[in-house]
């Protein structure tokens, strides 16, 4: 009962910040939907999203993400991206709950076009990690990071996007993080404004015996109209230092 009214209230919460700053940010952008997913992280599209995860750990512990998602155009070449996340876990041996985290994201586009009939864009850029210090409720990693990260999108046809990237994980506050992150991201497009993604992750953290806590991620989703769409999750970790052995989410998603 007593987690339910916590998961309850901080999804209303989230919930409401998300059809408060949503209208805001409609009337705020005048422009038509520029018609890139924003699914993908170097998309130049600018949307507000509302998600919900919940994680099995293993060993009888779970956790549950509730974040506010979103990225704004703040110039053709210069995106922001930025998520706020708030966890309910159990991994102590009693159910805690606080913020996680606070992340900013600027994306640099360096430049765009087409070779070999395939369309590409690189793309350059850091998040900045600010930890909550909730690591004794078991909520977060203790540390607080900046990581560069340097990615390019490529237009295999008009339907199939694949995104390589690579971010390197450098902490400078709290515990000692050095992690290396190679990601292969697939968008493709399906009839009636649909669409599918997977997202595969294989992190080496060079301060854990080089441990690889990768994860696979597929999403399916629907745009309803030009603005608002939503999406489903599901998400599996790999390996012996897999981050958590199964999940599934929900996300409420608005363009402008």
């Amino acid at each position: 009962m007593r987690t339910s009214r916590i998961h309850t209230s901080c999804l209303g919460f989230i919930v409401s910040l998300w059809f408060l700053i949503s209208p805001v940010s409609v009337m705020a952008e005048q422009n038509s939907p520029s018609g890139e997913n924003p699914s993908n992280p170097l998309a130049a599209a600018s949307n507000l999203d509302l998600r919900a995860k919940y994680l099995d750990l293993g060993n009888s512990s779970d956790r549950y993400i509730y974040s506010l998602e979103g990225a704004t155009m703040l110039h053709p070449k210069i995106k922001l991206k930025y998520e706020l996340h708030y966890w309910d876990t159990d991994v102590t041996g009693s159910n805690e709950h606080d913020w996680e985290s606070l992340v900013i994201k600027p994306i640099f586009f360096l430049s765009d076009g087409v070779h070999n009939d395939v369309k590409y864009r690189l793309a350059v850029g850091f998040d900045w990690v600010h930890d909550f210090d909730n690591e004794d409720k078991g909520i977060g990693g203790g540390s607080s990071t900046i990581a560069p990260f340097v990615g390019l999108a490529l237009g295999v046809s008009e339907q199939t996007t694949l995104i390589p990237l690579v971010q390197h994980f450098l902490s400078y506050d709290g515990n000692s993080v050095n992690q290396t992150a190679f990601r292969l991201i697939g968008m493709q497009k399906l009839p009636q404004q649909m669409w599918f993604k997977l997202d595969a992750k294989v992190p080496v953290s060079w301060h854990d015996d080089e441990a690889i806590p990768a994860s696979v991620e597929l999403q399916w989703g629907k745009m309803f109209t030009a603005r608002f769409g939503a999406y489903v999750d599901g998400l599996v970790g790999v390996g012996t230092d897999r981050p958590y052995d199964y999940g599934a989410g929900l996300g409420l998603r608005t363009i402008f």
